[in-house]
């Protein structure tokens, strides 16, 4: 049996969900994010159907995973959204830089006149997110500096929403508002407009004011809502506007049955004896463990789906594998398939089920699941 987890990936649902999010934003330039292999989706495969889907731009974090969508003969405009290492590797391979320091714009400028070419960039600036940018009482004349730099042409100004996903917006508002700022008095300087994107997953789903000239989608590309909570009081642009859209998860992550024991009440499951059985149980054993991206943190305290039904992870999760309770679960057998995220029969777990559980967020749970897993694409 194959260690692990097979995530199954819905091509046809990420599809959907970008045309959500087009009708959202009226058309707008959208900036896919497919870093971190999208998310766990397999940034190949996920690059190829949204840029076939009409995505202005694919960003990801760093050159190295560029590089790969390059060689796999991706041919879009990709925004790259942290490196600064390897310069050179911007030319060999067509990549747009973002630029957060003047250090690498000059970098950037040496090389692009040596080998006699105009090299197009974005210009980040910290408007509050505290990471990476352009700040400081000087960033306006940096950026106007980069405008200028020798074969550099600034085609972009960027920055990020720290807290689009609360319900609270006053600093989401703060940060628009020193954005806004900052591109009219450089827009000012320069006579002319700058293209200019600001808006996340939280952001094209409940504040319409930053959409800007482009948007950057990342996590609802792949079915999920990007709110720490979710209720009636979040306020989702669809709702506001009578709409009802659907957002379709993406990714479906399944192991098996390895093997089944039938255990007396009172016998210790797994490391620690967490885990005691109060009655005579019937213990299903997974090929899945913290190994594999499926978090300790989950252990007593996370559910499986098998023949349609809820079976609890019993005992400490282990390197390599998980133990459920089969006991309520009819007719349960080795290799019967197991569902750690996504639909069987009329039930479902999703990534925020398991981020609520896991204490962290739907993200975490993506990527740990997707990118420890056997892929395989539908749609």
């Amino acid at each position: 049996m194959y260690r692990g987890a097979v995530a199954e990936i819905n091509l046809h649902a990420i599809a959907s969900n970008l045309q959500i999010v087009k009708k959202l934003v009226k058309n707008r330039p959208v900036i896919a994010v497919v870093k971190a292999d999208a998310y766990g989706h397999g940034a190949i495969e996920v690059s190829k159907k949204l840029y076939q889907q009409g995505v202005s731009y694919l960003a990801v974090a760093f050159t190295s995973e560029a590089i790969k969508l390059r060689e796999a003969g991706i041919s879009a405009p990709i925004l790259v959204l942290f490196d600064k290492g390897e310069v050179e590797q911007f030319f060999d391979f067509g990549l747009t830089p973002v630029i957060f320091s003047l250090k690498s714009a000059v970098s950037f400028s040496r090389i692009a006149k040596k080998r006699g070419i105009i090299m197009k960039v974005h210009a980040k600036v910290d408007t509050g997110m505290g990471r990476m940018g352009l700040s400081g009482m000087n960033v306006i004349n940096d950026v106007v500096k980069i405008s200028k730099m020798d074969n550099l042409e600034l085609v972009g100004l960027m920055s990020h929403f720290s807290e689009a996903d609360l319900f609270d917006r006053s600093y989401a508002e703060l940060q628009l508002k020193r954005f806004l700022d900052m591109r009219r008095k450089i827009s000012e300087i320069l006579k002319r407009r700058i293209f200019s994107h600001l808006a996340n997953s939280a952001a094209v789903l409940s504040f319409q004011d930053g959409y800007l000239d482009a948007v950057r989608p990342g996590l609802m590309l792949y079915g999920h809502l990007p709110f720490s909570r979710f209720d009636s009081d979040v306020p989702l642009l669809a709702r506001e506007n009578n709409q009802m859209y659907s957002l379709i998860p993406s990714m479906r992550v399944t192991s098996g049955v390895l093997c089944t024991k039938t255990m007396p009440s009172g016998s210790p499951i797994s490391y620690g004896r967490t885990f005691i059985t109060k009655r005579k149980s019937r213990i299903g054993v997974i090929p899945l463990g913290y190994a594999d991206g499926y978090s300790r943190s989950l252990s007593n305290n996370a559910e499986v789906l098998v023949r349609g039904r809820r079976a609890p992870v019993v005992g400490r999760i282990c390197m390599d594998l998980t133990m459920v309770d089969l006991t309520d679960v009819k007719g349960a057998r080795e290799n019967d398939e197991v569902v750690i995220m996504g639909t069987q029969g009329k039930e479902s777990i999703t990534a925020y089920e398991l981020a609520v559980k896991a204490g962290t967020i739907p993200y975490e749970i993506l990527t740990s699941l997707g990118n420890r897993s056997r892929k395989i694409y539908v749609g």
